[in-house]
């Protein structure tokens, strides 16, 4: 079994290589980095459709996510938000156009390829309330009580500590803010070699828990007034599978009661809260 560490470098090593390539390249790819095991044809899985969004930048969006999270935010003119797992700034420059001359995004990032990519993007367009931190989103470079919304896109799947994360999620929130995250989870106990075929068209499932205990770590933080906004089922196509199964796996796939699942979930910090663990929640 690989480490924290490790998976980590690997997740650093495959996201500098999407970073150099087009969205229509990872589409093609499917796992992310450059590969041939799509074929030649297409197979959009996962990712939502950003462009009717205001503020939408084609240079920014990499196609990497599985939901549109900024739509369901409830950002507001003047708000701060923080993205966390940034990419090149697709949610962020969409909520830039929300939140105005006024308010600030703040995009986190752990690979420098992506950094750079969306600092370049930020400055071609001339945003200076748009700002790119290179970190870890466990320990993120942000103060306690800064942000209004949270926003993230397919992102949380790809970390080993999701309890961490959705912890310092709690502390850079303001009392009484709130999140809205995309996110990749799992119904039913998905056989290996199912996974195996899933994983070659939907990078982020090897890091997918149960959505029950998705939803038991961010209450567990402390969250209130948990709401999932969207739901989407995540279906390999029959032509791919074919490849892969027999008849009667994908019989027992199609029918059985396994689930790959797009979900974005809102939750709150309660207004008068203090840290996870102070006890005067």
């Amino acid at each position: 079994m690989q480490t924290e560490n490790e998976l980590k470098s690997l997740v650093r090593e495959r996201y500098s290589a999407i970073a150099e390539q087009s969205a229509t390249q990872n589409a093609s790819s499917c796992c992310g980095a450059t590969s041939s095991c799509c074929g030649d044809e297409v197979y959009s899985i996962m990712a939502d459709d950003y462009t009717q969004l205001k503020g939408y930048v084609p240079d920014a969006d990499l196609g990497l996510g599985c939901g549109l999270p900024t739509a369901f935010a409830q950002i507001k003119e003047g708000d701060t938000v923080i993205d966390l797992g940034s990419g090149a700034g697709n949610d962020c420059f969409v909520a830039r156009s929300i939140v105005g001359e006024k308010g600030k995004v703040i995009g986190i990032d752990f690979t420098d390829k992506m950094i750079e990519k969306a600092r370049a993007n930020a400055d071609k367009l001339g945003f200076n309330n748009v700002e790119f931190r290179q970190g870890d989103i466990e320990k993120m470079p942000v103060a306690g009580n800064t942000a209004d919304v949270v926003v993230s896109n397919c992102v949380l799947n790809l970390v080993p500590n999701k309890p961490a994360v959705f912890k310092e999620i709690f502390r850079v929130l303001k009392p009484g803010a709130h999140f809205s995250i995309s996110d990749i989870v799992l119904e039913g106990q998905l056989p290996e070699k199912w996974k195996a075929v899933a994983e070659l068209y939907s990078g982020c499932v090897s890091g997918a828990i149960q959505q029950s205990d998705y939803l038991n770590h961010i209450q567990g933080v402390g969250f209130s007034k948990i709401t999932i906004q969207k739901e989407k089922l995540i279906t390999i196509p029959e032509e791919i599978l074919k490849n892969y199964l027999s008849e009667e796996e994908i019989i027992e796939y199609k029918t059985g009661k396994v689930a790959i699942k797009s979900i974005t979930v809102y939750a709150e910090k309660p207004a008068a809260c203090c840290e996870p663990g102070s006890g005067c929640c």
